[in-house]
């Protein structure tokens, strides 16, 4: 059983504004699963909605087996929440707020795990500091930790690395990995596609409201990814010979490069007809490189399919 299971989750604001469309989603206990779409597209009200911090207009969710309307206090103790917005009180020490949201769930006291989630967010040596007395990146750490001070078995991460650190963005896909390891399901927004692409087990994508597709990230990637035939010239093109007339090439770098993508999956990939046509033009190239597309440049794609 999928530790969160949308079922036809839909939600329409009082102005008509459909900001989820009939969401049906499951995640798996233990998996690190990446929510992507632009801005607007509902990961918000989705994240809200498993949360229980978003009424839904219709659909049901359920977390850990508990069904967040009939079973809220329950399903939502199972749930550490690290929104974008930075939600601290500023004259609490950091580790009175780890505290404070451990005991706000119930949970007996443990100075030991305290310890242990502040030293693994870097906080310790400023665990008698007050949140007034922090940086934007320590506040974002003391969010962390607030949200794993229960000891959640699902922790959301809503745009967590948005404009801090690199030093924060290191230490939290560490903890990350940690957690996972631990059997933590994570499920993360991010703008930082290359972040989703190294993290990431499975990948969903959400615009208008709707999912357009969840696929495990190699999947994914083997389906839908496309390859890059870059050839350097030893002498500029001012135009492409009009024998390329309506191939997927494009001409770069003031002339010098080049570029062809292709399926690599496909029966015919069109290279060596390519290769033999650039020599029957009397086109000579100084090397050749093949890339493959990133997950940011599938997800572009698919938004731009469902515009």
């Amino acid at each position: 059983m999928p530790i969160i299971d949308c079922a036809a989750v839909t939600k329409r604001y009082a102005n008509g504004n459909l900001a989820l469309d009939a969401v049906d989603l499951a995640i798996d206990k233990g998996e690190i699963f990446a929510l992507l779409g632009p801005n607007g597209a509902g990961k918000t009200t989705l994240i809200g909605a498993i949360c229980g911090t978003v009424s839904m207009t219709s659909g049901s969710v359920r977390v850990a087996g508990f069904d967040v309307l009939r079973d809220f206090r329950a399903a939502r103790s199972k749930i550490g929440l690290v929104p974008q917005e930075i939600a601290l009180d500023i004259f609490a020490t950091v580790r009175a707020t780890a505290s404070f949201s451990r005991r706000l769930f119930g949970r007996p006291p443990d100075p030991a795990y305290v310890e242990r989630v502040l030293r693994d967010l870097s906080l310790w040596e400023r665990r008698d500091s007050r949140i007034v007395e922090l940086s934007g990146g320590m506040k974002r750490r003391v969010m962390i930790a607030k949200a794993l001070a229960h000891e959640p078995e699902v922790l959301f991460l809503d745009e967590p690395t948005a404009g801090v650190d690199v030093n924060l963005r290191r230490d939290m896909w560490a903890l990350v990995r940690r957690l996972r390891e631990e059997g933590v399901t994570v499920i993360l927004t991010t703008h930082y596609i290359e972040e989703a692409e190294e993290m990431a087990d499975r990948v969903g994508v959400i615009d208008g409201g709707r999912i357009l597709l969840v696929e495990d990230k190699a999947a994914l990637m083997l389906k839908l990814g496309k390859r890059r035939l870059e050839l350097t010239l030893h002498r500029p093109l001012p135009a492409l010979p009009p024998s390329f007339a309506g191939w997927p090439i494009t001409l770069d770098d003031a002339g010098w490069r080049l570029t062809y993508t292709f399926d690599a999956a496909a029966d015919d990939t069109g290279v060596p007809t390519l290769l033999r046509r650039l020599a029957d033009e009397g086109v000579d190239f100084a090397d050749l490189e093949t890339t493959a597309s990133s997950l940011e440049d599938i997800f572009v794609d698919l938004v731009g399919r469902s515009a």
